[in-house]
Protein backbone atom coordinates (compact mmCIF):
# COMPACT_ATOMS: atom_id res chain seq x y z
CA UNK A 1 0.00 0.00 0.00
CA UNK A 2 1.32 3.27 -0.72
CA UNK A 3 0.34 7.06 -1.36
CA UNK A 4 0.61 7.62 -5.39
CA UNK A 5 1.94 11.12 -6.91
CA UNK A 6 -1.01 12.86 -8.07
CA UNK A 7 0.06 13.64 -11.84
CA UNK A 8 -1.34 16.99 -13.47
CA UNK A 9 -4.47 16.42 -15.27
CA UNK A 10 -4.81 16.54 -19.00
CA UNK A 11 -7.09 18.94 -19.45
CA UNK A 12 -9.50 21.48 -17.22
CA UNK A 13 -12.50 23.03 -17.71
CA UNK A 14 -14.46 25.47 -16.22
CA UNK A 15 -17.88 26.96 -15.64
CA UNK A 16 -17.57 31.08 -15.12
CA UNK A 17 -21.63 31.50 -15.17
CA UNK A 18 -24.77 29.51 -14.45
CA UNK A 19 -23.59 26.77 -12.85
CA UNK A 20 -25.28 24.81 -15.67
CA UNK A 21 -23.05 26.30 -18.10
CA UNK A 22 -21.41 24.49 -20.88
CA UNK A 23 -17.76 23.90 -19.54
CA UNK A 24 -15.02 26.00 -21.57
CA UNK A 25 -11.66 24.33 -21.87
CA UNK A 26 -8.85 26.50 -20.52
CA UNK A 27 -5.27 26.59 -22.19
CA UNK A 28 -2.04 25.73 -20.38
CA UNK A 29 -0.05 28.81 -20.13
CA UNK A 30 3.30 27.49 -18.27
CA UNK A 31 4.20 27.14 -15.01
CA UNK A 32 0.79 24.63 -14.11
CA UNK A 33 -1.52 27.60 -14.96
CA UNK A 34 -4.52 27.19 -17.01
CA UNK A 35 -6.12 29.75 -18.24
CA UNK A 36 -9.88 31.07 -19.46
CA UNK A 37 -10.84 34.81 -19.89
CA UNK A 38 -12.75 34.82 -16.45
CA UNK A 39 -10.47 32.63 -14.52
CA UNK A 40 -6.90 31.09 -14.43
CA UNK A 41 -6.35 27.89 -12.31
CA UNK A 42 -3.18 26.90 -10.34
CA UNK A 43 -1.90 23.03 -9.88
CA UNK A 44 0.85 22.72 -7.54
CA UNK A 45 2.60 19.61 -7.31
CA UNK A 46 3.68 18.72 -3.85
CA UNK A 47 6.76 17.15 -2.01
CA UNK A 48 4.20 14.74 -0.16
CA UNK A 49 2.58 13.75 -4.07
CA UNK A 50 -0.42 16.06 -3.32
CA UNK A 51 -1.50 18.22 -6.34
CA UNK A 52 -2.84 21.96 -4.94
CA UNK A 53 -5.36 23.45 -6.65
CA UNK A 54 -6.18 27.17 -6.31
CA UNK A 55 -8.14 29.65 -8.07
CA UNK A 56 -8.79 32.87 -9.21
CA UNK A 57 -11.49 34.99 -10.86
CA UNK A 58 -11.25 38.88 -10.51
CA UNK A 59 -14.13 40.07 -12.50
CA UNK A 60 -17.46 40.64 -12.52
CA UNK A 61 -18.92 37.21 -13.78
CA UNK A 62 -17.04 35.10 -10.46
CA UNK A 63 -16.65 31.36 -11.16
CA UNK A 64 -18.89 28.57 -10.68
CA UNK A 65 -17.30 24.94 -11.38
CA UNK A 66 -13.90 24.15 -12.31
CA UNK A 67 -13.19 20.67 -13.47
CA UNK A 68 -9.68 18.50 -13.60
CA UNK A 69 -10.07 15.51 -16.58
CA UNK A 70 -7.50 13.03 -16.35
CA UNK A 71 -7.53 10.32 -19.34
CA UNK A 72 -6.25 7.48 -17.29
CA UNK A 73 -7.04 5.91 -13.66
CA UNK A 74 -4.76 5.97 -11.02
CA UNK A 75 -2.95 2.48 -10.78
CA UNK A 76 -2.63 2.31 -13.88
CA UNK A 77 -6.07 -0.27 -14.27
CA UNK A 78 -9.99 0.52 -14.73
CA UNK A 79 -11.78 -0.36 -11.85
CA UNK A 80 -14.62 -3.17 -11.97
CA UNK A 81 -15.81 -2.07 -8.79
CA UNK A 82 -16.06 2.07 -7.67
CA UNK A 83 -16.91 3.20 -4.12
CA UNK A 84 -17.57 7.10 -3.17
CA UNK A 85 -18.43 8.91 0.14
CA UNK A 86 -21.59 11.35 0.79
CA UNK A 87 -22.35 14.78 1.00
CA UNK A 88 -23.19 15.29 4.17
CA UNK A 89 -25.23 12.11 6.60
CA UNK A 90 -25.07 8.94 4.34
CA UNK A 91 -28.97 7.81 3.93
CA UNK A 92 -28.10 3.85 3.45
CA UNK A 93 -27.02 4.81 -0.18
CA UNK A 94 -23.39 3.78 0.09
CA UNK A 95 -22.09 0.94 -1.73
CA UNK A 96 -19.96 -0.55 -4.29
CA UNK A 97 -21.13 0.03 -8.08
CA UNK A 98 -19.69 -1.08 -11.46
CA UNK A 99 -18.39 1.96 -13.50
CA UNK A 100 -21.39 4.30 -13.94
CA UNK A 101 -20.10 7.73 -15.22
CA UNK A 102 -22.38 10.20 -14.37
CA UNK A 103 -22.45 8.38 -10.96
CA UNK A 104 -21.16 11.57 -8.68
CA UNK A 105 -18.61 10.51 -5.89
CA UNK A 106 -18.46 13.37 -3.19
CA UNK A 107 -15.39 13.83 -1.89
CA UNK A 108 -13.40 11.11 -2.66
CA UNK A 109 -13.20 7.44 -4.89
CA UNK A 110 -11.88 4.12 -4.72
CA UNK A 111 -11.79 1.81 -7.06
CA UNK A 112 -11.05 -2.35 -7.24
CA UNK A 113 -10.67 -4.77 -9.15
CA UNK A 114 -11.71 -8.62 -7.83
CA UNK A 115 -9.97 -10.43 -10.55
CA UNK A 116 -6.16 -8.60 -10.00
CA UNK A 117 -6.66 -7.93 -6.28
CA UNK A 118 -5.90 -4.43 -7.32
CA UNK A 119 -7.44 -1.00 -5.68
CA UNK A 120 -6.42 2.49 -6.22
CA UNK A 121 -8.20 5.81 -5.43
CA UNK A 122 -8.10 9.40 -5.06
CA UNK A 123 -9.43 11.85 -2.99
CA UNK A 124 -9.37 15.67 -1.51
CA UNK A 125 -7.42 16.28 1.77
CA UNK A 126 -10.37 17.45 4.79
CA UNK A 127 -11.50 21.38 5.24
CA UNK A 128 -11.44 21.83 1.35
CA UNK A 129 -12.25 25.37 -0.27
CA UNK A 130 -15.07 24.05 -3.01
CA UNK A 131 -17.12 21.35 -2.42
CA UNK A 132 -15.43 18.27 -4.48
CA UNK A 133 -17.02 15.05 -6.03
CA UNK A 134 -15.73 13.04 -8.91
CA UNK A 135 -16.74 11.07 -11.66
CA UNK A 136 -15.30 7.94 -13.01
CA UNK A 137 -16.07 6.55 -16.77
CA UNK A 138 -14.48 3.77 -18.90
CA UNK A 139 -11.58 6.12 -20.10
CA UNK A 140 -10.31 8.03 -16.80
CA UNK A 141 -11.51 10.31 -13.90
CA UNK A 142 -13.01 14.12 -13.76
CA UNK A 143 -12.86 16.00 -10.26
CA UNK A 144 -15.56 18.39 -10.25
CA UNK A 145 -14.59 21.49 -8.17
CA UNK A 146 -18.29 23.86 -6.90
CA UNK A 147 -17.17 26.87 -5.80
CA UNK A 148 -20.40 28.44 -5.53
CA UNK A 149 -21.94 31.02 -3.24
CA UNK A 150 -24.95 29.02 -2.52
CA UNK A 151 -26.04 28.71 -5.55
CA UNK A 152 -24.73 31.77 -7.53
CA UNK A 153 -20.88 31.87 -8.93
CA UNK A 154 -18.51 33.06 -6.26
CA UNK A 155 -16.81 36.41 -6.29
CA UNK A 156 -13.57 36.06 -4.92
CA UNK A 157 -12.04 39.44 -6.12
CA UNK A 158 -8.59 39.83 -6.44
CA UNK A 159 -7.86 36.55 -3.42
CA UNK A 160 -6.33 33.29 -4.89
CA UNK A 161 -9.09 30.60 -3.61
CA UNK A 162 -7.65 27.44 -2.07
CA UNK A 163 -9.94 24.95 -3.47
CA UNK A 164 -8.54 21.41 -2.94
CA UNK A 165 -5.47 19.13 -2.37
CA UNK A 166 -6.09 16.02 -3.97
CA UNK A 167 -4.08 13.18 -3.13
CA UNK A 168 -4.49 9.10 -4.05
CA UNK A 169 -3.11 5.77 -3.06
CA UNK A 170 -2.71 2.57 -4.86
CA UNK A 171 -2.54 -1.16 -3.72
CA UNK A 172 -1.52 -4.13 -5.29
CA UNK A 173 -3.34 -7.78 -4.09
CA UNK A 174 -1.91 -8.27 -0.89
CA UNK A 175 -4.07 -5.44 0.27
CA UNK A 176 -7.44 -5.55 0.64
CA UNK A 177 -10.17 -2.94 -0.56
CA UNK A 178 -10.98 -1.57 3.02
CA UNK A 179 -6.98 -1.06 3.88
CA UNK A 180 -6.53 0.89 1.00
CA UNK A 181 -9.67 2.84 2.13
CA UNK A 182 -8.13 3.36 5.55
CA UNK A 183 -5.14 4.64 3.80
CA UNK A 184 -6.83 7.24 1.74
CA UNK A 185 -8.77 8.33 4.43
CA UNK A 186 -5.17 8.77 6.59
CA UNK A 187 -4.14 10.93 3.44
CA UNK A 188 -6.84 13.29 3.22
CA UNK A 189 -6.90 14.06 7.07
CA UNK A 190 -3.80 14.86 8.35
CA UNK A 191 -4.59 16.82 11.57
CA UNK A 192 -7.79 15.09 12.69
CA UNK A 193 -9.24 16.33 16.32
CA UNK A 194 -10.09 12.56 17.91
CA UNK A 195 -11.67 12.36 21.37
CA UNK A 196 -9.31 11.28 24.38
CA UNK A 197 -10.82 8.64 25.56
CA UNK A 198 -13.67 6.00 23.91
CA UNK A 199 -16.86 7.89 23.35
CA UNK A 200 -20.21 6.45 25.27
CA UNK A 201 -23.41 7.18 26.47
CA UNK A 202 -27.14 7.20 26.28
CA UNK A 203 -29.09 9.76 24.49
CA UNK A 204 -33.23 9.85 24.62
CA UNK A 205 -34.47 10.75 21.28
CA UNK A 206 -35.34 7.20 19.88
CA UNK A 207 -37.78 6.46 22.88
CA UNK A 208 -38.86 9.79 23.65
CA UNK A 209 -38.58 11.47 20.41
CA UNK A 210 -38.84 14.59 22.22
CA UNK A 211 -41.99 14.35 23.81
CA UNK A 212 -43.19 14.05 27.40
CA UNK A 213 -39.91 13.93 29.06
CA UNK A 214 -38.70 16.22 31.77
CA UNK A 215 -35.09 15.86 34.13
CA UNK A 216 -36.90 13.05 35.97
CA UNK A 217 -36.53 10.52 32.75
CA UNK A 218 -33.11 12.40 31.99
CA UNK A 219 -31.45 11.37 35.48
CA UNK A 220 -33.20 8.24 34.93
CA UNK A 221 -31.50 7.91 32.17
CA UNK A 222 -28.09 9.07 33.43
CA UNK A 223 -28.45 6.12 36.85
CA UNK A 224 -29.13 3.24 33.78
CA UNK A 225 -26.04 4.26 31.86
CA UNK A 226 -23.75 4.53 35.16
CA UNK A 227 -25.66 1.13 36.16
CA UNK A 228 -24.41 0.08 33.08
CA UNK A 229 -20.63 1.08 33.04
CA UNK A 230 -20.40 -0.18 36.19
CA UNK A 231 -17.93 2.59 38.02
CA UNK A 232 -15.25 1.80 34.70
CA UNK A 233 -13.05 4.51 34.73
CA UNK A 234 -14.08 6.19 31.34
CA UNK A 235 -17.30 7.89 32.76
CA UNK A 236 -19.86 7.55 29.69
CA UNK A 237 -22.41 10.81 28.78
CA UNK A 238 -25.83 11.53 29.01
CA UNK A 239 -27.03 13.37 26.61
CA UNK A 240 -30.29 15.28 26.53
CA UNK A 241 -31.48 15.34 23.30
CA UNK A 242 -34.66 17.34 21.24
CA UNK A 243 -37.45 18.03 23.47
CA UNK A 244 -35.69 20.38 26.27
CA UNK A 245 -37.04 23.93 24.53
CA UNK A 246 -40.40 25.41 23.84
CA UNK A 247 -41.71 23.22 20.28
CA UNK A 248 -39.44 20.49 21.53
CA UNK A 249 -40.21 16.99 19.00
CA UNK A 250 -39.91 18.52 15.79
CA UNK A 251 -35.90 20.07 16.15
CA UNK A 252 -37.19 23.47 16.67
CA UNK A 253 -35.07 26.62 16.67
CA UNK A 254 -33.34 28.69 18.88
CA UNK A 255 -33.08 31.45 21.04
CA UNK A 256 -31.67 28.36 22.76
CA UNK A 257 -31.42 30.63 26.32
CA UNK A 258 -33.87 29.14 28.47
CA UNK A 259 -35.35 25.29 28.72
CA UNK A 260 -39.13 24.78 28.49
CA UNK A 261 -40.75 26.56 31.15
CA UNK A 262 -41.75 24.62 33.84
CA UNK A 263 -39.95 21.86 33.11
CA UNK A 264 -36.73 22.58 32.17
CA UNK A 265 -36.12 25.70 34.10
CA UNK A 266 -32.75 24.80 35.59
CA UNK A 267 -30.28 23.72 32.87
CA UNK A 268 -27.33 24.17 35.04
CA UNK A 269 -29.12 22.09 37.87
CA UNK A 270 -29.69 19.13 35.30
CA UNK A 271 -26.21 19.18 34.24
CA UNK A 272 -25.06 19.09 37.59
CA UNK A 273 -27.44 15.89 38.43
CA UNK A 274 -26.28 14.04 35.47
CA UNK A 275 -22.82 14.20 37.03
CA UNK A 276 -23.73 13.24 40.55
CA UNK A 277 -24.89 10.33 39.32
CA UNK A 278 -21.88 9.21 37.30
CA UNK A 279 -21.86 10.16 33.81
CA UNK A 280 -20.87 13.34 31.69
CA UNK A 281 -23.74 15.75 30.98
CA UNK A 282 -24.37 16.28 27.09
CA UNK A 283 -26.73 18.48 25.05
CA UNK A 284 -28.43 18.82 21.29
CA UNK A 285 -29.21 21.97 19.59
CA UNK A 286 -29.86 23.39 16.07
CA UNK A 287 -27.42 26.07 15.71
CA UNK A 288 -29.33 27.98 12.45
CA UNK A 289 -32.64 27.46 13.07
CA UNK A 290 -34.81 30.29 15.42
CA UNK A 291 -38.34 31.26 15.99
CA UNK A 292 -37.66 34.25 16.26
CA UNK A 293 -36.80 36.91 14.36
CA UNK A 294 -32.70 37.79 15.37
CA UNK A 295 -29.36 39.42 13.54
CA UNK A 296 -28.21 37.04 10.69
CA UNK A 297 -31.75 35.83 9.79
CA UNK A 298 -32.42 34.78 6.12
CA UNK A 299 -35.32 36.89 4.93
CA UNK A 300 -35.79 35.09 1.39
CA UNK A 301 -36.76 31.65 3.09
CA UNK A 302 -38.72 30.32 6.16
CA UNK A 303 -42.02 31.03 7.59
CA UNK A 304 -42.92 32.20 11.04
CA UNK A 305 -41.42 30.54 14.22
CA UNK A 306 -39.12 28.85 11.95
CA UNK A 307 -36.23 31.28 10.22
CA UNK A 308 -32.87 29.86 8.87
CA UNK A 309 -30.08 31.93 9.72
CA UNK A 310 -27.27 32.61 7.14
CA UNK A 311 -23.96 31.16 8.34
CA UNK A 312 -21.95 33.54 6.15
CA UNK A 313 -22.47 36.80 8.84
CA UNK A 314 -20.66 37.70 11.49
CA UNK A 315 -24.09 37.99 13.29
CA UNK A 316 -24.80 34.55 13.30
CA UNK A 317 -21.62 32.99 13.83
CA UNK A 318 -21.53 35.47 17.14
CA UNK A 319 -25.14 33.98 18.06
CA UNK A 320 -23.87 30.29 17.47
CA UNK A 321 -20.69 31.12 19.20
CA UNK A 322 -23.16 32.76 22.31
CA UNK A 323 -25.41 29.55 22.33
CA UNK A 324 -22.35 27.37 22.46
CA UNK A 325 -20.53 29.00 25.77
CA UNK A 326 -23.69 29.36 27.50
CA UNK A 327 -24.01 25.37 27.09
CA UNK A 328 -20.22 25.46 28.72
CA UNK A 329 -21.23 27.81 31.59
CA UNK A 330 -24.53 25.28 32.46
CA UNK A 331 -21.93 22.57 32.84
CA UNK A 332 -22.71 20.78 29.65
CA UNK A 333 -19.43 18.85 28.32
CA UNK A 334 -20.85 17.48 25.31
CA UNK A 335 -22.65 19.68 22.45
CA UNK A 336 -24.18 18.17 19.64
CA UNK A 337 -24.88 20.58 16.76
CA UNK A 338 -27.47 19.18 14.62
CA UNK A 339 -29.28 19.98 11.54
CA UNK A 340 -26.98 22.98 10.06
CA UNK A 341 -26.73 21.13 6.18
CA UNK A 342 -30.15 20.79 5.80
CA UNK A 343 -30.86 24.82 7.12
CA UNK A 344 -27.90 26.09 4.81
CA UNK A 345 -28.93 24.03 1.32
CA UNK A 346 -32.75 23.61 2.21
CA UNK A 347 -32.52 20.12 1.83
CA UNK A 348 -31.24 16.69 2.67
CA UNK A 349 -29.02 14.83 0.66
CA UNK A 350 -30.17 11.10 0.09
CA UNK A 351 -28.96 9.53 -2.88
CA UNK A 352 -25.69 11.54 -3.63
CA UNK A 353 -27.20 14.60 -5.94
CA UNK A 354 -24.61 16.02 -8.23
CA UNK A 355 -24.64 18.92 -6.23
CA UNK A 356 -25.43 20.52 -2.33
CA UNK A 357 -27.17 23.69 -3.43
CA UNK A 358 -29.48 24.36 -6.01
CA UNK A 359 -28.95 27.31 -8.98
CA UNK A 360 -31.66 29.84 -6.88
CA UNK A 361 -29.82 29.66 -3.60
CA UNK A 362 -27.84 31.94 -1.90
CA UNK A 363 -25.78 33.49 0.94
CA UNK A 364 -25.39 36.84 1.93
CA UNK A 365 -21.73 37.00 1.43
CA UNK A 366 -20.73 35.90 -2.02
CA UNK A 367 -17.14 36.48 -1.79
CA UNK A 368 -16.57 33.49 0.04
CA UNK A 369 -17.84 29.92 -1.25
CA UNK A 370 -20.06 27.89 0.98
CA UNK A 371 -16.95 25.33 1.69
CA UNK A 372 -15.15 27.99 3.00
CA UNK A 373 -18.89 29.39 4.73
CA UNK A 374 -19.33 25.93 6.24
CA UNK A 375 -15.42 25.32 7.70
CA UNK A 376 -15.75 28.87 9.70
CA UNK A 377 -19.15 27.60 11.04
CA UNK A 378 -17.60 24.42 12.12
CA UNK A 379 -14.72 26.43 13.48
CA UNK A 380 -16.84 28.54 15.19
CA UNK A 381 -18.69 25.85 17.37
CA UNK A 382 -15.54 23.94 18.17
CA UNK A 383 -13.86 27.35 19.30
CA UNK A 384 -16.61 28.54 21.58
CA UNK A 385 -16.98 24.51 23.13
CA UNK A 386 -13.13 24.61 24.72
CA UNK A 387 -12.26 21.22 25.73
CA UNK A 388 -16.44 19.95 25.29
CA UNK A 389 -16.27 17.22 22.96
CA UNK A 390 -18.21 18.17 20.04
CA UNK A 391 -20.63 15.93 17.56
CA UNK A 392 -21.26 16.54 14.15
CA UNK A 393 -24.92 15.65 13.23
CA UNK A 394 -26.22 16.70 9.96
CA UNK A 395 -22.72 18.36 8.70
CA UNK A 396 -20.64 17.80 5.77
CA UNK A 397 -17.97 15.35 7.61
CA UNK A 398 -15.13 16.29 5.24
CA UNK A 399 -15.18 20.12 6.00
CA UNK A 400 -15.92 19.35 9.80
CA UNK A 401 -13.03 16.84 10.24
CA UNK A 402 -10.53 18.41 12.25
CA UNK A 403 -13.42 20.64 13.77
CA UNK A 404 -15.27 17.74 15.60
CA UNK A 405 -14.38 15.17 17.47
CA UNK A 406 -17.37 12.76 16.76
CA UNK A 407 -19.23 12.83 13.44
CA UNK A 408 -22.71 11.31 13.04
CA UNK A 409 -22.09 9.73 9.51
CA UNK A 410 -25.84 8.28 8.57
CA UNK A 411 -29.26 9.60 8.57
CA UNK A 412 -31.34 8.33 11.67
CA UNK A 413 -31.83 5.35 13.01
CA UNK A 414 -34.96 3.93 14.65
CA UNK A 415 -36.91 3.24 17.72
CA UNK A 416 -39.86 2.13 16.48
CA UNK A 417 -39.28 -0.10 13.46
CA UNK A 418 -36.05 -1.79 12.81
CA UNK A 419 -35.73 -1.54 9.22
CA UNK A 420 -34.35 2.02 9.25
CA UNK A 421 -31.56 0.84 11.74
CA UNK A 422 -30.25 -1.74 9.44
CA UNK A 423 -30.69 0.23 6.36
CA UNK A 424 -28.90 3.34 8.11
CA UNK A 425 -26.70 2.34 10.75
CA UNK A 426 -25.14 -0.89 9.28
CA UNK A 427 -24.73 0.53 6.46
CA UNK A 428 -22.87 3.75 7.83
CA UNK A 429 -20.54 1.72 9.71
CA UNK A 430 -19.80 -0.62 6.95
CA UNK A 431 -18.67 1.48 4.29
CA UNK A 432 -17.57 4.67 6.76
CA UNK A 433 -15.83 2.70 9.05
CA UNK A 434 -12.10 3.53 7.32
CA UNK A 435 -12.77 7.21 8.38
CA UNK A 436 -13.09 6.51 12.14
CA UNK A 437 -9.96 7.93 14.08
CA UNK A 438 -8.36 9.23 10.50
CA UNK A 439 -11.30 12.25 10.53
CA UNK A 440 -13.02 11.75 13.74
CA UNK A 441 -14.24 9.18 16.08
CA UNK A 442 -17.17 7.66 14.03
CA UNK A 443 -21.00 7.51 15.53
CA UNK A 444 -23.23 5.40 13.43
CA UNK A 445 -25.99 6.44 15.75
CA UNK A 446 -27.87 5.28 18.61
CA UNK A 447 -28.90 1.54 19.39
CA UNK A 448 -32.19 1.22 20.58
CA UNK A 449 -33.86 -0.17 22.99
CA UNK A 450 -37.32 0.04 22.69
CA UNK A 451 -40.60 -2.49 22.94
CA UNK A 452 -41.27 -1.62 19.50
CA UNK A 453 -38.59 -2.99 18.00
CA UNK A 454 -36.86 -6.66 18.11
CA UNK A 455 -33.94 -6.35 20.90
CA UNK A 456 -32.62 -9.87 19.10
CA UNK A 457 -31.70 -7.82 16.19
CA UNK A 458 -30.86 -4.70 17.75
CA UNK A 459 -28.38 -6.32 20.49
CA UNK A 460 -26.53 -7.90 17.39
CA UNK A 461 -26.17 -4.59 16.18
CA UNK A 462 -25.27 -3.05 19.43
CA UNK A 463 -22.49 -5.90 19.94
CA UNK A 464 -20.88 -4.71 16.64
CA UNK A 465 -20.30 -1.53 17.50
CA UNK A 466 -19.04 -1.77 20.85
CA UNK A 467 -16.57 -4.05 19.14
CA UNK A 468 -15.49 -1.93 16.17
CA UNK A 469 -14.30 1.15 19.07
CA UNK A 470 -16.40 3.53 17.42
CA UNK A 471 -18.46 5.85 19.54
CA UNK A 472 -21.79 4.23 20.68
CA UNK A 473 -24.90 5.52 21.98
CA UNK A 474 -27.87 3.52 23.20
CA UNK A 475 -31.35 4.89 23.78
CA UNK A 476 -33.12 2.43 26.47
CA UNK A 477 -36.95 2.66 26.94
CA UNK A 478 -37.50 1.80 30.80
CA UNK A 479 -40.39 -0.14 29.55
CA UNK A 480 -38.01 -2.85 27.40
CA UNK A 481 -35.59 -2.94 30.38
CA UNK A 482 -35.60 -6.96 31.06
CA UNK A 483 -32.85 -9.03 32.72
CA UNK A 484 -31.70 -9.95 28.99
CA UNK A 485 -31.71 -6.44 27.37
CA UNK A 486 -29.68 -5.45 30.82
CA UNK A 487 -26.89 -7.99 30.31
CA UNK A 488 -26.14 -7.37 26.86
CA UNK A 489 -26.45 -3.75 27.31
CA UNK A 490 -23.97 -4.07 30.25
CA UNK A 491 -21.40 -5.99 28.48
CA UNK A 492 -21.50 -3.80 25.21
CA UNK A 493 -21.49 -0.78 27.40
CA UNK A 494 -18.30 -1.88 29.24
CA UNK A 495 -16.41 -3.00 25.85
CA UNK A 496 -17.08 0.26 24.10
CA UNK A 497 -15.58 1.74 27.17
CA UNK A 498 -12.19 -0.13 26.94
CA UNK A 499 -12.35 0.94 23.01
CA UNK A 500 -14.13 -1.72 22.01
CA UNK A 501 -12.35 -5.00 20.55
CA UNK A 502 -8.44 -5.55 19.98
CA UNK A 503 -8.10 -4.77 16.08
CA UNK A 504 -11.33 -3.37 15.82
CA UNK A 505 -13.91 -5.00 13.08
CA UNK A 506 -13.96 -5.34 9.29
CA UNK A 507 -16.34 -5.80 6.47
CA UNK A 508 -15.85 -8.63 4.73
CA UNK A 509 -18.62 -9.01 2.16
CA UNK A 510 -19.17 -5.31 1.68
CA UNK A 511 -18.51 -5.37 -2.12
CA UNK A 512 -21.61 -7.29 -2.44
CA UNK A 513 -23.95 -5.71 -0.22
CA UNK A 514 -25.06 -2.83 0.99
CA UNK A 515 -25.72 -4.07 4.61
CA UNK A 516 -22.65 -6.47 5.39
CA UNK A 517 -23.21 -9.69 7.48
CA UNK A 518 -19.63 -10.98 7.79
CA UNK A 519 -17.26 -8.97 9.81
CA UNK A 520 -13.54 -9.95 10.89
CA UNK A 521 -12.99 -9.69 14.54
CA UNK A 522 -10.13 -10.73 16.96
CA UNK A 523 -12.06 -13.78 17.48
CA UNK A 524 -12.09 -14.59 14.08
CA UNK A 525 -14.99 -13.79 11.13
CA UNK A 526 -18.50 -13.36 13.03
CA UNK A 527 -21.75 -13.45 11.03
CA UNK A 528 -24.94 -11.09 11.60
CA UNK A 529 -28.54 -11.72 10.42
CA UNK A 530 -30.09 -8.49 10.02
CA UNK A 531 -33.33 -10.00 8.51
CA UNK A 532 -37.20 -9.82 10.27
CA UNK A 533 -38.77 -12.64 9.18
CA UNK A 534 -40.52 -11.22 5.99
CA UNK A 535 -37.15 -9.56 4.77
CA UNK A 536 -36.37 -6.11 3.61
CA UNK A 537 -39.29 -3.65 3.81
CA UNK A 538 -39.57 -1.79 0.73
CA UNK A 539 -41.40 1.35 1.54
CA UNK A 540 -38.65 2.93 4.54
CA UNK A 541 -40.54 3.64 7.62
CA UNK A 542 -40.09 6.88 9.48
Amino acid sequence: MHEIDVALPDSVHVIAGAADDRPRTATPSGSGRWTTPEAEVTLRQQPDGALWVALAAPGPEGLSRVALRWRHHPGGGRPALVLGDAWERSYGDLQWRGIQPERPLPWYWLGTDPATGTTAGLGVRTRAGALCCWTVDEDGTTLWLDVRSGGLPVLPGERELAAATVVGVAADGSVTPYAALQSLCSAMSPDPLLPTRPVVGCNNWYYAYGRDFGPEAVLRDADAIAEYAGGHPVRPFCVVDDGWTEGGGSAPGGPWDTGLPGVFDDMAGLAAGIADRGARPGLWFRPLLSRTEVKGMRTEVGRPGRIPLDPSLDDTLATVAADVSRFRAWGFELIKHDFSTYDVFGRFHPDMPHEMAGPDWRLADRTRTTAEVLVALYRAVAEAAGDALVIGCNTVGHLAAGLVEVQRTGDDTSGRHWERTRRMGINTLAFRLAQHNRFYALDADCVPCTPATEWTLNRQFLDLVARSGTALFVSVDPAARTARADADLTAAVRLALDGGAPGGVEPLDWLSTTAPRRWRTDEGELTYSWSQPWGAWPPLPG
